[in-house]
């Protein structure tokens, strides 16, 4: 953490799903236990009170239909209701839309509104709200392959939206969750004005959500009051909502230990998850962040020679100890990675093409591509780039890669950035050998795997395929996995997906990168669900 003023999908890190042995087997029996107890002793929710979350990241405006990223997310996901959100899961649940129904030929999405939903400002939600927002989406948001299908939206009645595509899109229930389909009053925000830049993104924002906006001041702190016409009855519990903006990791943590800060989301370093740990006041859950699914990745130039020799790729993989890294450089904290997907995805397979650690034969694959060491021992230099500000996951990464291709002759200069812009332009620009990066799934991989592997997506703009990775057989098999609505048949076009880029090795993945949300043991219902911190706090109590 202490990497504020930054976009959101840099400053997350890793830490594994698995615990020790012990733990988990007291956690086990503490579920048993739990499980055994009647009905009638599980604690119910409370109401009142307010909530104090404690974050580094900070939003430029609080508006998810035109930014991505956890820092907009969070704030939004309680000021603007969304049709649908998900469980822990990964099913779809009612949420602004109290039914749907997908067509057979997956190419429309038929929403049924609640008819009791009312914005901040009292006037009703409609389909027109529905469909403007929709569209606002689509052409806004940074995830362009997210609403690519949709053509429109009709509205036969103030109460009934059809999201009409011109393909069957298999991400559009997910793309209806709350960090991704935030449902804006169309008399306020279609007045014409740019939707990125409109003024009512950070003052007097009229929402749809939980809770409304009191207060926004830029990097400081959010405050946000419970709307009491949320149109899920006795929700939300708490009074209020306060995000407090801490650039300090040390200033956070101590203010979630003196009890001023409740909730701290996405807890990063493993220095902070010990500590934490060992405090009796504090509950620690890797359970949430399954749909954002990150991975800190070693991204290689293959427009580059020697880069471009898939030989040297796999030497480069084969040189570097994942469980080294994970154990030893991020405290156990950390599971390590081998494909393009993250262990906890739906469409994530074991049958990858994987490199453990082997000197030897990364020696004889450099020989082998005519990369003979010279009299110094030296093969040929490289540089490698990393994410300032993100030591655990991206610096110390990178030393490490450079200690071990010198043991197979390949010199390595470490570069450092002077901040984001500067690392995101020379990505950008494709000015680099190898980089260090973390790069999320967003739950469904036509939001966030295809945009690093399609060759259409080769451009000047970070978080694409700035690896200039080009594969016919891979374009086809995203092409088509993009437009299958059969859970199934598309597991098997991204499993020969996995297989392939596993085997060609534009990315060498080191670790899926779970988080932490730490809390005071005094909250309640703390957000579990596939999407974590970044959904609603309407089911949140204070104990």
């Amino acid at each position: 953490m202490g990497v504020a003023n930054r976009p959101e999908e840099f400053r997350m890190r890793s830490f594994s799903l698995r615990r020790r042995a012990l733990g988990s087997i007291a956690l086990a029996a503490a579920a048993l236990a739990a499980a055994a107890l009647p009905a009638q002793a599980q604690e119910q929710p409370k109401k009142g009170g307010t909530l104090v979350v404690g974050s580094t990241q900070v939003p430029r405006h609080l508006n998810g239909a035109v930014q991505s990223g956890i820092a907009t997310a969070m704030p939004s996901t309680q000021l603007f209701a969304s049709p649908l959100r998900y469980d822990d899961k990964w099913q779809p649940q009612p949420y602004l839309a109290e039914s749907w129904k997908l067509a057979e030929d997956g190419k429309s999405l038929t929403l049924n509104l609640r008819k009791n939903a009312v914005f901040h400002d009292g006037k009703p939600i409609t389909s027109e709200d529905v469909a403007f927002s929709i569209m606002a989406v689509k052409a806004n948001h940074p995830f362009q392959t997210m609403l690519a299908p949709v053509e429109k939206v009709e509205t036969p009645d103030p109460y009934t939206a059809i999201i009409r595509m011109s393909q069957p899109h298999p991400a559009i229930l997910l793309a209806m969750s709350p960090a991704l389909a935030p449902i804006l009053p169309k008399h306020v925000y279609g007045d014409g004005t740019d939707l990125k830049a409109h003024p009512r993104n950070t003052a007097d924002v009229v929402g749809s959500g939980p809770f409304k906006l009191v207060e926004f001041r830029a990097g400081q702190r959010i405050v946000m009051e419970r709307f009491d016409k949320f149109f899920l009855p006795g929700k939300p519990y708490l009074d209020k909502v306060i995000m407090n903006i801490v650039p300090d990791t040390s200033s956070l943590l101590l203010g979630l230990e003196r009890g001023d800060i409740q909730m701290v989301p996405y807890v990063a370093v493993s220095i902070d998850l010990k500590r934490l740990q060992n405090n009796p006041n504090i509950a620690l859950t890797n359970k949430g962040f399954e749909g954002i699914g990150a991975i800190n990745w070693l991204a290689i130039n293959t427009a580059k020679k020697p880069l471009d020799d898939v030989r040297v790729r796999k030497a480069i993989a084969y040189a570097i100890d994942k469980n080294f890294i994970t154990k030893a450089l991020m405290g156990g904290f950390a599971a390590p990675a081998d494909g393009p997907l993250v262990a906890s995805s739906p469409f994530a397979v074991a049958d990858l093409v994987r490199y453990p650690v082997d000197l030897k034969k990364a020696a004889a694959l450099l020989d082998e591509a005519g990369l003979k060491a010279g009299g110094n021992g030296e093969r040929f230099k490289i540089s490698i780039d990393y994410l300032p500000g993100v030591d655990e996951q991206q610096k110390n990464v990178a030393e490490y890669v450079r200690a071990q291709l010198k043991k197979i002759g390949v010199t390595v200069e470490v570069r450092a950035s002077a901040d984001f812009p500067a690392w995101a332009k020379r990505l950008a620009t494709h000015d680099f050998d190898l980089s260090m990066d973390t790069v999320f799934n967003w739950g469904d991989p036509v939001i966030g795997v295809h945009r690093t592997y399609l060759s259409t997506n080769i451009k000047p703009v970070v978080w694409t395929n700035t690896q200039s990775y080009k594969n016919a057989q891979v374009d086809e098999l995203l092409n088509t996995a993009g437009g299958i609505m059969d859970e199934t048949k598309r597991k098997a076009y991204y499993a020969t997906f996995q297989k392939i880029v596993t085997d060609e090795v534009p990315i060498v993945f080191i670790n899926n990168s779970p988080y932490y949300t730490a809390t005071r043991k005094n909250v309640g219902n703390v957000p579990t669900t596939i999407w974590g911190p970044a959904a609603p706090y309407d089911e949140v109590f204070l104990k």
